[in-house]
């Protein structure tokens, strides 16, 4: 069986975004920032991966109310 679900956690990068859908239905999104520091060759290094992340209903509502630029977040969904 296939399974396809990620968790993330990092900070956010831009203002969450709400629109509604011609059906009414509530789309918030959002940037995430996620860092990975390591170490390669005695040096320490520094990663950063940028994900777009698109939340529905009344999550998305929620992401909007409380969330802002710079806020710490769990995501939790599947990549797409």
């Amino acid at each position: 069986m296939p399974l396809n679900k990620v968790f993330l956690l990092g900070n956010l990068t831009r203002e969450p975004e709400l629109r509604y859908t011609p059906g009414g239905a509530a789309v918030c999104e959002f940037g995430m920032a996620m860092n990975r520091s390591y170490t390669s060759n005695n040096q320490q290094k520094e990663e950063v991966c940028f994900v777009d992340i698109v939340v529905w209903s009344k999550a998305a509502e929620l992401c909007q109310r409380y969330l802002t630029k710079g806020s710490q977040a769990l995501v939790e969904g599947r990549l797409q």
